[in-house]
């Protein structure tokens, strides 16, 4: 059990006089822990009592029940205090400026280092190169990379409208696609200190405070994992469906099911357009005829299969992926056979929406 699986739990639990919001909705899960064979559960009460309490308490330890493996300790306590208020609907929030755009995908990954943010870059310029009107949200708030692999970092960020409680981010446009990130607006190699709710905030700004325009698709580059941040995400933006990227290997595959069990979770319920395989094999760049399997063949095709979802492609380790991504020239940009692995991949993704 990781603390992402009780916060998922825990949006079942719904407060009768809230118009149907759930805990997490309502800010008062105040803390959540996790150890071997426990769950701690700390709920957040404020000062003026509220006559459901006890009905709350045990609604929650219910819904653990139902959920944890047999024989798991269970315990939910409360705190005296006013609970983080919901989300304000000011312009961050409002999903007018995606009223123009017609496929929301998140490009997730159940973990870091598997090219998750190559891909989305890579496979947004293919789009664009296909003819279909693309951005890019970078929401990875921790790590963001997409200045650096598109060239953007000394971009300088112009804001949309006469208001400054309006203002709207305006992206910046390279190679047919429009792209915002967290680094755009923090600044190059800037730290980002952030607690869950603040890093929530901040990806919503950059997805939902932007002025995109008539888009085909707006591809967001989710954070690695199926933390509370995913969560938040997927609870306020609509996303169409998911593309999930992974490498071969074997171990690899319970990360894979964390991130397809995510979007497949009753509340979240969002179609997956398929699996990516990353580094499938190496190809040295003078012999483009020769694969070698560095970890382990068709691993991609067999997690596909065992998670009943299609194999969008198969993308190989090249070493000029490596560096047009570093120079900030993606290779989909290019015609060589890594270039067409992610055209072909554009293709299949477009005719699965």
């Amino acid at each position: 059990m990781e603390k992402s699986d009780i916060y998922n739990w825990l949006q079942e639990v719904e407060h009768p006089a809230k118009e149907g919001m759930n805990l997490l909705q309502l800010g008062m899960v105040d803390a959540v822990e996790v150890a071997q064979g426990r769950i701690h559960v700390t709920l957040a009460f404020p000062k003026r009592p509220d006559p459901l309490k006890n009905y709350l308490i045990g609604a929650a330890q219910a819904c653990l029940y139902r959920h944890a493996p047999g024989g798991t300790e269970i315990e939910v306590d409360t705190i005296v205090k006013d609970p983080a208020k919901p989300a304000p609907k000011g312009i961050q929030f409002n999903l007018d400026q995606l009223r123009e755009v017609s496929h929301i995908i998140g490009v997730a990954s159940g973990k870091g280092g598997v090219g998750k943010s190559t891909v989305a870059v890579n496979l947004a310029v293919a789009l664009a190169r296909l003819g279909y009107r693309v951005g890019v949200a970078d929401a990875d708030v921790y790590g963001p990379s997409i200045p650096t692999m598109t060239g953007t970092e000394d971009a300088t960020i112009e804001m949309y409208g006469e208001d400054e409680n309006d203002n709207l981010f305006v992206p910046v446009e390279k190679y047919g696609v429009k792209w915002l990130s967290v680094g755009h607006v923090s600044g190059a190699g800037q730290a980002l200190i952030w607690r869950g709710p603040m890093a929530s905030t901040a990806l919503k700004q950059i997805i939902l405070q932007t002025l995109w325009g008539p888009l085909d698709f707006l591809l967001i580059d989710m954070p690695p994992g199926t933390g509370d941040i995913h969560i938040s995400l997927i609870g306020d933006v609509p996303l169409t469906g998911a593309v999930i990227v992974t490498t071969p290997q074997q171990v690899a595959l319970a990360d894979v099911l964390r991130g397809v069990n995510m979007f497949r979770n009753p509340q979240v319920n969002k179609p997956i357009y398929g699996l990516v395989e990353n580094m499938a094999w190496f190809t040295p760049e003078a012999h483009p005829e020769e694969k070698y399997y560095l970890f382990g063949k068709d691993g991609g095709t067999k997690m596909a299969a065992d998670l009943d979802i299609p194999l969008l492609g198969q993308i190989p380790l090249v070493q000029g992926i490596r560096e047009g991504g570093d120079e900030g020239a993606p290779v989909a940009l290019l015609d060589r056979p890594d270039s067409q692995a992610f055209l072909e991949l554009a293709k299949k993704l477009a005719a699965s929406v």
